[in-house]
This record gives C-alpha cells, structure tokens and sequence, in this order.
C-alpha cells in the first residue's frame, strides 16, 4: 500500500490546486494521501472530494510552523478535525506577520543584486497570507540568479545567506496541543533535516512525547537514503510510530517522486496501522 503523508498544495507553498494534486498522486500510484499544507486547511474540503472521486483513501491533514531552539521546525497534523476553532485560530496567528517578513527578504535581495525579488515572488503566490521562502527560490529561478531550486537554497534564503530571515512561529507545545485538540496525530517532520545534533535532537523527541506527540516521519522525500533507517532506529528507541511522505510541492521540483518513495523499514510502526 502506497501510503503518502506529507504534501503540498497551491494553497500554501505546492503548485498544484488541491484537486490536481489529488489527481496527480492518485495517477502515480498512491493509494492513501494527505494534504498538509503549510498553517493552513484551507484544501482540505476540496482535496477530500476530488481523492474520494478517484478512490483514493484521504487523510486530513497540516503542517504547522514552530520556532524550538532557535530553529524553525515543522510539525504534521495527521487525521485533524479541520474545522476545529482553536486549530484554525492557531494557524491564523501562526501565518501573521509573512508578509513583513517577505519584504525584509526582498531588501535583503536587491543588496545582493537581485532586485523585484517580493513582486517576483508574489507571482508564484496563490495565499497572499503564505509567502515562503519557496516563493522566492522559483523566482531566482526564474531570473536566472540561480539554475535551479536546491541551488537557491545552497547560495541564498538560507541562514548566513542573502535573505534569511527568521520568523517567529508557534511554539512546539502549541502546535502539539492544536492538533491533539483538533482530534489528531501529531508527528515531527523529517527530523533529518534540522541541525541540533545528538543532545539537541534527543531534548526534541523527549519534549515532544512529553507533550503528546506520537509520531516521527521516516520515510520522507526531505531524508537522504541512509536516514531511513537512522530514524527508523529512533522511533523504535523513542516508542514513536512511523510516517511516510513525499513533501511533494511540485512535479519535477520533488527529491522524490510519489512512485519513487521507498516503503517504511522493518521493525517500526507505521502511524496508520489502526486506520483500515
């Protein structure tokens, strides 16, 4: 069973409408998916309609933006109740202040060289309210500042880059209690990608159980192959259940295609083993 947990529409910072992207994955062979914008449920309704026409089991979902040391991490909300107040109300102050910070991006930009960053990024926007740095990356792209999307982010809106700049978003214990409020399952996001190291990442995983959380991504298109098992290992060490995802935003713009995702590990459990 192909089973995709981490994915993104227009309706945060993915290309395809929330329909499309349904389609998308239901051709490329995913047999259950959830949509997890970023601090935002706003294609939830229509991601659901569109999978239930095509047969695809769906899963409601989010993934919403903490600040935990210092450091930006990202928490997935997976079987939510997407119409619970104190959810939506969280993700409305969550996405405040994106717009500032997007200009401040754009100055810091046009010092490096690279003018009309913010009107140029604001064509790649469907939700004014959740201008990203991935914005930015497709217009570099686009104005050739740099060849390609992993290039941007080695070269700029990176820490100790031209146009980072950091934003305070919810905190974990916030973010673990809206989605356990709103009736779901919270899970860190590939947690390969943060740099805390060992005693860092081990004061993560403790404070998130303690708080709730239930489970890590293992198995995501964000991990390099030998981080499968690493984290595999960790979920095991820590009592969390395994999740799975693409972070799909765009076709060609993806490590790793929906087809390509290799299955879980052995010995670890997934976090839908008590859905069907």
């Amino acid at each position: 069973m192909n089973v995709d947990l981490h994915c993104h529409s227009n309706v945060s910072d993915g290309v395809l409408a929330p329909a499309a992207l349904a389609a998308y994955a239901h051709n490329a062979g995913v047999d259950v998916w959830a949509l997890t914008d970023h601090d935002e449920v706003g294609g939830i309704a229509r991601a659901r309609e569109a999978a239930t026409a095509v047969g695809m089991r769906f899963v409601p979902g989010v993934e919403i933006s903490i600040t935990w040391a210092n450091q930006t991490v990202h928490i997935v909300g997976l079987q939510i109740d997407a119409t619970n107040t104190a959810l939506v109300n969280g993700l409305a102050a969550t996405r405040s202040g994106r717009d500032a910070r997007g200009r401040e991006m754009a100055e810091q930009l046009e010092k490096a060289g690279i003018p009309g960053a913010y009107e140029g990024a604001l064509k790649y926007v469907d939700n004014p309210d959740l201008m990203s740095r991935t914005h930015f990356a497709r217009y570099l792209v686009e104005c050739g500042a740099c060849a390609s999307i992993p290039e941007v982010f080695r070269k700029y809106l990176t820490e100790g880059k031209p146009g980072y700049v950091p934003h305070r978003w919810a905190s974990l214990q916030d973010a673990v209690s809206w989605i356990r409020g709103a009736g779901g399952i919270a899970v860190i996001a590939h947690p390969g990608r943060y740099k805390f190291g060992v005693v860092g990442e081990g004061a993560l995983f403790d404070e998130f159980k303690q708080l709730g959380g239930s489970a890590i991504e293992v198995v995501t298109g964000s991990h390099t192959p030998d981080q499968y098992d690493v984290y595999a290992e960790q979920a095991r060490r820590y009592g969390f259940l395994a999740s799975r995802g693409t972070d799909f935003h765009a076709p060609g713009e993806t490590r790793v295609e929906f087809s390509l995702l290799p299955p879980l590990p052995g010995g670890v459990t997934p976090v839908w083993h008590d859905w069907f």
